[in-house]
């Protein structure tokens, strides 16, 4: 990330604003999801599009290591500025759920560089930057498919998706969704998978939601794309 030697606004001004928005109650909620920061995302949202894209202030907020100030370079950035190198260390160092979610749909999607990386996290041994390898996957088998192999993934999926961690086997869970429902070749062989290993059968799904449970995912969305 190149830095221009002059900026209209400070990394340190910025952090006062999201020091000054600061709320308790929103860090109690967002650390019962593992988000480590007391900002609304409603007025972050409204710090960056006052703030408008500044790409030279993003290593600056990145580097604080605030929750809040990486959050808002991600809506601040312009993800084709980025290296290659430059958001595989950036994932890495995202170990806040909200972060990394921010970081691989805002941001490296959007970058040239999306299928290298995909590619390269999809097998690392971490499985956080595993998660965003299959989460880029997921991507892939609703948008671009071709070139996938897609009975492989399930062959993946059903030897390791059961005893995954967390953030990882969400990540499978989904990528296993999106096969039975993109593809009605391989549509009962999914929901197979999903009824013996049974990853999130019992996930509290609040009413009128569809449930993470991927054999009851599949056939719900499945239909309402044939429901007239």
């Amino acid at each position: 990330m190149t830095t221009p030697t002059q900026t209209t606004t400070t990394v340190a001004e910025v952090l006062a604003e999201l020091a000054a928005l600061e709320d308790p109650k929103a860090r109690a909620i967002n650390e019962r999801h593992g988000d480590d920061h007391g900002v609304n995302l409603g007025k972050l949202r409204a710090l960056a599009k006052r703030l408008k894209p500044q790409q030279e202030l993003v290593p600056g907020l990145w580097s604080s290591g605030n929750t809040a100030a990486r959050l808002l370079a991600l809506l601040m950035c312009r993800p084709k500025d980025f290296s290659l190198e430059e958001l595989d260390a950036m994932l890495r160092e995202s170990r806040v759920p909200k972060v990394q979610d921010w970081l691989v749909n805002y941001v490296v999607k959007k970058s040239r560089h999306v299928e290298q990386l995909r590619q390269g996290w999809f097998t690392d041994p971490d499985p956080v930057v595993a998660s965003a390898g299959w989460a880029l996957t997921s991507e892939r088998v609703v948008k671009s498919p071709d070139g996938l192999e897609l009975p492989a993934l399930l062959d993946t999926i059903e030897a390791h998706m059961r005893d995954a961690p967390e953030r990882l086997q969400w990540a499978m869970n989904h990528t296993l969704a999106q096969i039975g429902i993109e593809n009605a070749q391989l549509r009962a062989r999914a929901i197979d998978i999903g009824e013996r290993l049974e990853v999130l059968k019992d996930y509290p799904t609040p009413p009128n939601c569809t449930s993470p449970f991927a054999p009851l995912w599949i056939t719900e969305l499945v239909r309402r794309k044939e429901t007239p």
